[in-house]
C-alpha cells in the first residue's frame, strides 16, 4: 500500500471517529466475544492470513534489492530470471492470499452483520407499544444499519489492520535495521511529521463531518415528513411551501458549502504527506546512495531500503490510529447493546397454559394500570432528547373489574381521554397490568404463550394501519395460508368486493404507504376483512367503523353482526348508536367504570350516559339543521 494510499485512508478514518474519548469495558469486550464465538474458526484463519500476506510484502522488496545487486554484480541471466520468477510466484501467492482474506473478512463481517441485526431485531419486536410511540424510527433503524456496520469493522477491518500491520512493521524493521541502522533511524525522524499533522487535521474534518451529518440528517427528517402523504397534505393545507423551499436550501447550502472545505482539507493533507514521503525517499537516496559509492552498501540495499519505506510508515500510521479505529467500534456496539439491554416489559410465560375450546370470556379483575416512565422503555438518544422525560407511571386505570361472557358483546363509552382503548389493550398484552388481572375463561393473559394469544385476540384499530404493499399481502398478514376464495369471501362480508374486483391488479394492488391510495372508509374495511380472516375467539373493535360514512357503517355493522356469532366481542364506539345492541355498556371516565347496563337501562337512570346520548344526537341535530 502506497503512502498516499494510507493518508487517504487514515484521513477518513479519523473523520469517521467518535469526538469523545470513552474507556474500553471489559463487560463490553466479553459480550462482543461472544458475537464473534460462532465465527472463531474464520477467524484464526483471517488472521493467520493476514499475518502470511503482511510477511509477503516485506519479502518482495528484498528479493528487488537482491535482483539489483546480482545485475550490478554481472551475475548469469538465468540467476536474475529465477529471481524474477520468484518476484512473480511471491506476487500469485500474495494475490490469493488477498482473494482468500477478502473472502473471510466478507464471511466474518457479514456474519457479524447478520448476527448484530436480528438480535436486535428480534428483541425490538418484543418491546412494549410505549417503546414505539416514544422511539424515533430513523434513531432506531440507524442503530440496525450504521451502528451494526460499525461494530462489524471491528472484526473485518480492524483486527485484521493491527495484526498485519504488527507483523508487517516488525519484518520490515528487522530487515531495515540488519540492511543499514544509519539510514533507517533517519527515515524513522521524519515519521512525527508524517502522523502528527494526520492526527490534527482528522481530527478537524471529524468536526466538518459531524456538521454536515447534522445538516444531512435535518434535511432527511425534513424530506421524510414533507413527503409523506399526510405530511404533504398539511404542509399544502397550513404550511408555507416557500419558507419550507428556503429552509431546506439554507440546509443543503451549508452542505455545499461543507463539502468544498472538507474536499480543500482532504487535499492539503495528501498533498502534504505525498510531499514527506518524497522527502523520506530522498533521503534513503542521498544517504544510501552516497554509502554505496564508498562501498560501505550494496546498490541492491538502497533499493531494498527505498522499497521497504512505504511497508514502514503505512504501519505505523496505521497503528498510531488503531485506538481511535478500536474505540470508534467500541462505540458502535456499546449502541447496539445499547438496544438489546433494554427489558421488555412483556415477558414471555416459562410454562404457558393453554385456552380452552370455543368461545370465551374476557373478565377484567380489580385492574390497575399506569403508562410505564421513559427509562423503562427508551432511551434518551433514541428518542433524540438530552434527557429522558421523567412523567410516566401514574395510575389511569383505577380497579376496573367486569365480566364478559361468551358470545356476549360489551360496549365500552365515554369521553375522549376517559381511558377506553388503553383498557382493551391489557387484553392482547400491549401491556401488561400493575395489579389486579385480565383473564380469557378463567386463564390470565400473562399465562399464555403470545402465538396463543395472538391467534384467540383479534383488533381493529381507528387508524387502520396498512403496510406499503399489495391488497393480498396485507389481508394474507393475519393468515399467511389463506386461500383466493377465503380472500374473496372476507372481502365480500367488508362490502369491498366490488371495488377491489374493479382495480386493474385486483388483489395485487399495492395501497401504498399507510394505505393511502385508499379512502378512510375503504382502508377500514380493508382491515375490517383481514380482522375476518382471522376468526379469532375474541373480538376488539376500537372504533372500527369511525371513518365510515352511514351506508358503509350500516353495511360493515351488519357483516360484523353475522361473523361475530358466537364470538365474544368488546366495542369501544364513540358514536352511541352503534352500540344499542350490546348486551352490557360500560361508561368509563377518568380510568373507572362510572356505569353499566343495557341502552335502555343507562338512558332510563339518567346519569352519565343519558348526558353522552343528549349532547351527541342534540350535536346531530343541530349538524343536520
Amino acid at each position: 500500500m502506497s503512502i498516499e494510499s494510507v493518508a487517504w485512508q487514515q484521513m477518513y478514518r479519523r473523520s469517521q471517529a467518535p469526538g469523545e474519548r470513552r474507556r474500553f469495558s471489559r463487560a463490553t469486550a466479553r459480550r462482543i466475544l461472544a458475537f464473534a464465538r460462532p465465527h472463531r474458526r474464520d477467524l484464526v484463519g483471517f488472521l493467520l492470513l493476514s499475518t502470511g500476506a503482511a510477511a509477503l510484502a516485506v519479502a518482495t522488496p528484498v528479493l528487488a534489492g537482491r535482483t539489483v545487486d546480482e545485475i550490478v554484480a554481472g551475475a548469469p541471466g538465468r540467476v536474475v530470471v529465477v529471481l524474477a520468477l520468484v518476484i512473480a510466484a511471491v506476487a500469485l501467492v500474495d494475490a490469493a492470499a488477498g482473494l482468500a482474506t477478502r473472502w473471510l473478512s466478507a464471511r466474518i463481517g457479514e456474519g457479524l452483520i447478520l448476527d448484530l441485526r436480528t438480535a436486535v431485531y428480534d428483541h425490538v419486536q418484543r418491546m412494549p407499544v410505549a417503546f414505539f410511540t416514544r422511539t424515533r424510527t430513523g434513531a432506531l433503524v440507524s442503530r440496525l444499519n450504521n451502528d451494526v456496520i460499525g461494530a462489524q469493522r471491528a472484526f473485518s477491518d480492524t483486527l485484521s489492520g493491527v495484526v498485519g500491520n504488527l507483523v508487517m512493521l516488525v519484518l520490515t524493521l528487522i530487515v531495515m535495521l540488519g540492511i543499514s541502522w544509519q539510514v533507517t533511524l533517519l527515515a524513522l525522524a521524519l515519521l512525527p511529521v508524517f502522523v502528527l499533522p494526520a492526527r490534527a487535521m482528522g481530527t478537524r474534518l471529524a468536526g466538518i463531518q459531524r456538521e454536515a451529518a447534522d445538516h444531512n440528517a435535518a434535511m432527511g427528517n425534513q424530506m421524510t415528513e414533507r413527503f409523506s402523504a399526510p405530511g404533504a397534505t398539511l404542509v399544502k393545507l397550513f404550511g408555507r411551501p416557500d419558507a419550507e423551499s428556503e429552509a431546506f436550501a439554507a440546509r443543503a447550502r451549508r452542505v455545499a458549502d461543507i463539502g468544498v472545505r472538507t474536499a480543500m482539507v482532504q487535499t492539503t493533507f495528501v498533498t502534504a504527506l505525498t510531499l514527506v514521503s518524497a522527502l523520506a525517499v530522498a533521503v534513503v537516496y542521498g544517504v544510501g546512495g552516497l554509502a554505496a559509492l564508498r562501498g560501505t552498501l550494496d546498490a541492491g540495499a538502497v533499493v531494498t531500503l527505498s522499497l521497504l519505506l512505504a511497508r514502514l510508515y503505512a504501519p505505523l500510521t496505521a497503528l498510531a490510529n488503531a485506538r481511535v479505529e478500536v474505540m470508534s467500534a467500541l462505540v458502535s456496539f456499546e449502541r447496539v447493546f445499547e438496544v438489546l439491554d433494554l427489558e421488555p416489559l412483556i415477558i414471555e410465560p416459562e410454562q404457558p397454559r393453554e385456552l380452552p375450546a370455543g368461545p370465551l370470556a374476557v373478565e377484567f379483575d380489580d385492574v390497575r394500570f399506569g403508562y410505564p416512565a421513559a427509562d423503562k422503555v427508551s432511551l434518551a438518544s433514541l428518542e433524540d432528547v438530552a434527557v429522558l422525560d421523567t412523567r410516566g407511571g401514574e395510575e389511569v386505570l383505577h380497579g376496573i373489574g367486569f365480566r364478559a361472557e361468551p358470545g356476549q358483546m360489551v360496549a365500552i363509552v365515554g369521553s375522549s381521554g376517559a381511558g377506553k382503548s388503553t383498557l382493551v389493550q391489557l387484553v392482547p398484552r400491549l401491556y401488561d397490568v400493575d395489579g389486579g388481572a385480565v383473564r380469557l375463561s378463567g386463564v390470565d393473559v400473562r399465562d399464555v404463550a403470545s402465538a396463543d394469544l395472538r391467534d384467540a385476540v383479534g383488533v381493529v384499530t381507528q387508524d387502520g394501519h396498512l403496510f406499503h404493499d399489495t391488497i393480498r399481502g396485507n389481508l394474507a398478514l393475519s393468515r399467511p395460508d389463506v386461500t383466493d376464495a377465503e380472500l374473496w369471501h372476507a372481502l365480500e362480508q367488508a362490502r369491498l368486493a366490488s371495488l377491489i374486483r374493479s382495480l386493474p391488479d385486483g388483489l395485487d394492488t399495492v395501497v401504498g404507504e399507510r394505505g393511502y391510495r385508499l379512502s378512510g372508509g375503504e382502508r377500514q374495511r380493508l382491515t375490517i376483512a383481514r380482522l375476518l380472516l382471522k376468526r379469532p375467539r375474541v373480538v376488539i373493535l376500537d372504533e372500527a367503523t369511525a371513518s365510515l360514512d352511514s351506508t358503509s357503517e350500516a353495511a360493515v355493522t351488519a357483516a360484523l353482526t353475522a361473523a361475530l356469532e358466537g364470538r365474544t366481542a368488546l366495542v369501544i364506539a364513540h358514536r352511541l348508536s352503534t352500540v344499542r345492541a350490546a348486551d352490557v355498556i360500560l361508561v368509563v371516565e377518568d380510568g373507572e367504570i362510572v356505569e353499566r347496563g343495557t341502552h335502555a337501562e343507562l338512558l332510563a337512570a339518567g346519569r352519565r350516559y343519558a348526558e353522552l346520548h343528549r349532547t351527541q344526537f342534540a350535536d346531530d341535530a343541530e349538524s343536520v339543521a
